[in-house]
């Protein structure tokens, strides 16, 4: 890349700024040198050395053939967080948020209350959810053991102890349990949409993906289980495709919920559906 020994960093990242992202060569060039991004601002001028450029150099060329940046540094931000993910786990995204918020609307903050979150990956929304309700217990669920691991791992750098894991698909490893708080963010994108064989979406893990030729099978799974494991009163919330809020409504309500909503992103696309089990005086 460089024809110089040992260049400057802030030559090093203008080169590469040509070939990527500029956010992202600065993310993979602070992680080739295992410094925070923001150090980089303030020793522009300091040579590079060639360890840190050999790993730069690869990590640049990975990015340019597609792989994500969340990846390649083993690192995503979200919430307050900044959490371990890998392969076997779907990329925390800015919009889950919402999911979040909605969630701990619903839940008192000093209520002694039980959540779980189905499909939990690297454990972002458990992780927020015991971490602004310190007096819930929340329970995490991934059929896939790999992505408990790093969940596990994200836990305990956040020293949490109100949030247990449990590997299983969906609601099956709550059998006999009831909570007043179920989330989820579950895959939603149809099974021959083009966009999976695009961007990042290409190496994220397909059963955290997809779901049926219409995106909605394990959406349909959890609205159909859900009764049997939610407190009277207790909430379901879904976080979906801009385009499925309708068919989530019907879902819901086809199933016995009441006070069925969609909210909207802030781009004022429907992201997520809540509604209530009935006969309760959860808020």
């Amino acid at each position: 890349m460089m024809t110089s020994r040992r260049p400057p960093l802030d030559a090093v990242l203008r080169q590469a700024c040509e070939r990527i992202d500029g956010a992202d060569a600065r993310a993979l060039l602070a992680h080739a040198l295992e410094r925070p991004p923001a150090w980089l601002f303030a020793h522009g001028d300091e040579p590079i050395d060639a360890a840190a450029l050999q790993r730069f150099e690869a990590l640049l060329a990975r990015r340019i053939e597609g792989e994500p940046v969340a990846y390649l540094t083993g690192r995503r931000g979200f919430w307050a967080f900044d959490l371990m993910v890998s392969p076997q786990t779907l990329i925390p995204r800015p919009e889950t948020e919402m999911l979040v918020e909605l969630a701990l609307d619903r839940a008192p903050p000093e209520a002694a209350l039980r959540m779980a979150d189905l499909g939990t990956g690297s454990g972002a929304i458990a992780l927020a959810l015991a971490h602004e309700r310190r007096q819930a217990q929340v329970v995490a669920v991934d059929v896939s053991e790999g992505a408990l691991e790093i969940a596990r791992a994200n836990a305990r750098a956040l020293r949490l102890g109100n949030i247990e894991f449990r590997q299983g698909d969906w609601l099956a490893p709550l059998a006999g349990e009831r909570f007043d708080l179920i989330a989820s963010n579950p895959p939603y994108i149809g099974d021959a949409d083009p966009h999976l064989r695009e961007g990042d979406l290409r190496f994220e893990p397909a059963r955290a993906l997809s779901s049926g030729p219409d995106g909605l099978d394990a959406i349909g799974i959890i609205v159909r289980d859900a009764p049997a494991h939610l407190h009277p009163g207790g909430w379901l919330l879904l976080e979906h495709g801009w385009e499925q809020g309708a068919p989530v409504r019907g879902l819901l309500e086809a199933a016995g919920f009441e006070t069925v909503v969609t909210h909207r992103d802030l781009e004022h696309r429907e992201r997520v559906t809540s509604g209530r089990w009935p006969h309760g005086t959860l808020r």
